[in-house]
């Protein structure tokens, strides 16, 4: 396991929902510590190819009035070769034209900027540059995990006070193999120690004990996806089903990390999709972020493994 950097610490501390290591059962609260829901961001599909600087000026702004502070997550789609974005929610057969990766960090730039211009009470956040693990692009996993971590480097070098840039993943077993989703997080953990979300679902993963998870993935390779074993990795799970069985699925993952490896995932925060299923209709999979970040603390509070002390704001996906 690879040591936690000074540098990266100070990087963790500039939020309050950034990267909080689960906590052994029954452990003392730190200070400003809360248990009760925080409430929630804002995170978004952004399709590039009609985005403007001026949509993602005022994305930030919105965001800093609503004075919460968390992780807001940019989702930009599929990498493909050629340093090309295809847009969410799209294959490769699409006839949607694709946009060069600099675009990413010219939105996320102007985003950053419309966050400090509206940000009255220097409430700081953190804005993860997202991609997902879809691996019908034309390029393999570890050369697509370097190239994101080079892209959320450079963009790191212009950013706000406020703002801190980091990177995001959507890695979903339906979309790559294992081994796809697996060198893409080793190649971007090698490649810098800027901190990294794992925004994933756990297709077909059982919610207790062993068992194999959708796309001939198992809880090995998605505890490896979402942050097993790598300290700079946090994870922000897909709670969308209003059943809950979403949120015992990922306390059943981290329980077992914590049993066969010693290290059960460290959660950020819980994502829901409510606002996005107003925009596009969802059967069963609304939940509030409130929902969704209690579904998941109750989970993970259930099995003294995994019980956690603190889970930040939980973000809410939308399209644009």
């Amino acid at each position: 396991m690879k040591h936690t950097t000074p540098r990266l610490l100070a990087a963790l501390a500039l939020t309050a929902a950034a990267l909080h290591a689960p906590t052994p059962a029954h452990a003392a609260e730190h200070p400003g510590q809360a248990t009760t829901y925080p409430g929630h961001t804002t995170s978004q599909y952004v399709p590039l190819t009609n985005a403007t600087t001026h949509h993602a000026h005022q994305s930030g702004c919105t965001q800093a009035k609503t004075k919460t502070p968390g992780v807001r997550v940019l989702f930009f789609g599929t990498q493909e070769k050629n340093n090309q974005l295809r847009e969410p929610g799209t294959s490769a057969g699409t006839t949607t034209p694709r946009t060069h990766t600099d675009k990413a960090i010219e939105y996320a730039h102007h985003w950053a900027r419309g966050y400090a211009e509206c940000d009255t009470t220097n409430t700081p956040t953190h804005l993860a540059l997202g991609i997902n693990n879809k691996d019908d692009g034309g390029i393999n996993g570890t050369t697509a995990g370097r190239q994101w971590a080079t892209l959320v480097d450079n963009a790191r070098k212009a950013t706000t006070p406020q703002v801190t840039l980091t990177a995001a993943i959507d890695a979903e077993p339906s979309w790559s193999t294992p081994a796809w989703a697996r060198d893409w997080i080793k190649a971007y953990t090698d490649a810098t120690t800027t901190p990294l979300y794992a925004a994933n679902s756990a297709d077909g993963c059982p919610s207790t004990g062993n068992g194999s998870c959708s796309n001939g993935w198992t809880l090995k390779d998605v505890h490896l996806a979402s942050g097993g074993n790598q300290p700079t990795v946090a994870t922000i799970p897909q709670i969308y089903r209003t059943d809950g069985i979403q949120a015992r699925q990922w306390a059943n993952i981290s329980n077992w990390g914590h049993t066969n490896t010693g290290d059960p995932l460290r959660f950020a925060a819980a994502m829901s999709q409510n606002t996005a299923c107003e925009q596009r209709t969802c059967n069963n999979t609304d939940n509030t972020p409130q929902q969704a970040w209690t579904q998941l603390k109750q989970a993970l509070d259930t099995h003294a493994n995994t019980r956690i002390t603190h889970l930040g704001p939980a973000t809410d996906m939308r399209w644009p």
